[in-house]
This record gives C-alpha cells, sequence and structure tokens, in this order.
C-alpha cells in the first residue's frame, strides 16, 4: 500500500509542476527579466566611474542574478547567468533557462514534494477521526501550505533574482531553512497533541487549542530569528509585489493539486483494496 501511494504521489507532482510551470511562466518569468533588467543596469552604472579618461579597463565579470538569488524564490526560478573565470560568457542562455531550467525545477520539486505528501498521508489516513482519505488529503494540503510556505515566507519572503548581497547567500539560506523547520516540527507537534486534546476539551476545542501551539511557537521563531532586509531603495515596488505574488502562486497550484487529485487518487485506490 505505502507504495502503491507513493507512485501516485509522484505521478500527481508531475502533475502539479506542469501546472506550476504554467503558472510561473505566465506570472513569474516576466518579473524575473525585469529583475535581471535591473542588476544589468546597476551593473553598467557601477562601471563607469571605474575607468578614468584615457584608460582602457579590463572585462570584469558580472555579478549575476544567480549569485544573490535567494533560498526561498520560486521553485526552478532562481534563474540568474553565471560566468566563466576567463569573461563575461552565459554558461545557459536566459531563453534556456527560462523554459527547460524552469520546468526542470518545477518538476523536480513538484515529483520530491508529492512523494512526501503521500508519505504523511499514509501515516496520517485513518487517524484523523472520520476523515475520508479526500478529506484528509485536503487537511494535509492546507497544513503542509500553512507550515511549508505561508509560515516561512511570511519571516522570509521570496525575493528575486536581483535583490541580495551575494556575500551573505549563506546565512540568509540557514535563515531561511531554520524558520522552515521550525514550522514544520511545529505543525507535528500540534498534530501529535491535538487528539489527546480533543479527548480531554472536546474536538473543536482541541483543533483549536492544538493550532494555537502551533501559531504560538511559529511566532515567537518569527520574533528571535534576525531580520532580513536587502531590498534595494530604488527597486521597484510593483515587480516585487508581482514576483512575491506570483511565488506564493505557485505553491497554491502544487498544493491545491496535491489536496484535490492525490485525494481523488488515494480514495480510489483504497476502495479496490477494500
Amino acid at each position: 500500500m505505502m507504495g502503491s501511494l507513493l507512485i501516485r504521489g509522484m505521478l500527481v507532482g508531475i502533475l502539479a509542476g506542469l501546472l506550476a510551470f504554467g503558472f510561473a511562466k505566465v506570472f513569474g518569468e516576466p518579473q524575473v527579466d525585469k529583475a535581471i533588467a535591473f542588476e544589468e543596469a546597476h551593473s553598467r552604472e557601477a562601471d563607469k566611474p571605474a575607468a578614468m579618461p584615457g584608460m582602457a579597463m579590463p572585462n570584469q565579470p558580472e555579478q549575476k542574478a544567480s549569485d544573490a538569488a535567494p533560498a526561498n524564490a520560486m521553485p526552478g526560478m532562481q534563474m540568474g547567468q553565471s560566468d566563466q573565470d576567463q569573461g563575461d560568457v552565459e554558461l545557459v542562455s536566459r531563453p534556456m533557462q527560462a523554459s527547460f531550467g524552469l520546468l526542470t525545477g518545477v518538476l523536480t520539486y513538484g515529483i520530491a514534494m508529492g512523494g512526501m505528501f503521500a508519505l504523511v498521508f499514509a501515516f496520517a489516513q485513518g487517524r484523523l477521526g472520520r476523515l475520508t482519505p479526500r478529506g484528509t488529503a485536503a487537511l494535509i494540503a492546507m497544513a503542509g501550505f500553512a507550515a511549508v510556505v505561508i509560515i516561512p515566507q511570511l519571516k522570509y519572503p521570496a525575493n528575486p533574482p536581483a535583490i541580495g548581497n551575494p556575500e551573505t547567500i549563506g546565512p540568509r539560506t540557514a535563515l531561511y531553512f531554520g524558520m522552515l523547520a521550525i514550522s514544520v516540527l511545529s505543525m507535528i507537534v500540534a498534530f501529535m497533541t491535538a487528539q489527546g486534546l480533543a479527548q480531554r476539551f472536546g474536538r473543536w476545542n482541541g483543533t483549536l487549542i492544538a493550532a494555537a501551539i502551533y501559531l504560538a511557537i511559529a511566532f515567537v521563531a518569527m520574533l528571535v530569528l534576525p531580520a532580513v532586509n536587502e531590498v534595494p531603495s530604488d527597486f521597484s515596488a510593483d515587480v516585487l509585489w508581482r514576483f512575491r505574488v506570483a511565488s506564493l502562486g505557485i505553491h497554491v497550484v502544487l498544493w491545491t493539486t496535491y489536496g484535490i487529485v492525490f485525494g481523488i487518487v488515494a480514495e480510489r485506490l483504497l476502495q479496490r483494496r477494500v
């Protein structure tokens, strides 16, 4: 049973990845292009004062978007260019990054998360009261979306590739994944305590208390972890907002597909096994 659910979860992940790719292509990629154009314009301006009159400066590799790509950017959309040591040469063209690279990224993410979703479903099915397989999948999708996407991005929202100091990408990545780990572990603790709380205070009150425990832990983590704000003052607020909305939208597409499609597939599988 576990293997059958895992395979179906990964297949649903392929579907979710394809849908997310379409969404990212339409709503996310235009903002990435604008961010890269902003970065290149700043690079050209920064190079101008460095040259003295009558003196030619050697070619210097430019900082590219991938150097400052945020850890929590959209799956497959950390799409900057890279340079070879000998000069400013693209290793992968921008059109290739925006098509095959993006598709590879979202498919890999979708399949991996689909497999994890199936494993969580296999553990949770039958342990959440009288919920049907569809109800269980929907609940896991909502809880997962909150723990994996909403809470971490409230603290460290997604930024386009042009934003951020490449020298701080390591600490920023560690902070984001630290917040993600705290959020997921807190959600697990909330689910583990929900049953006991329901027996003591009733199902509705127990669920509310468990949710309050999760939110309290997440809130404390947000207060304790340091803030990161590396958005240039002259960066377009409209582009930043649209990029973050697109990033959130990609995850909405992914988790909605998991919750609905996997619920249908799992229910049919379980009915055949009865």
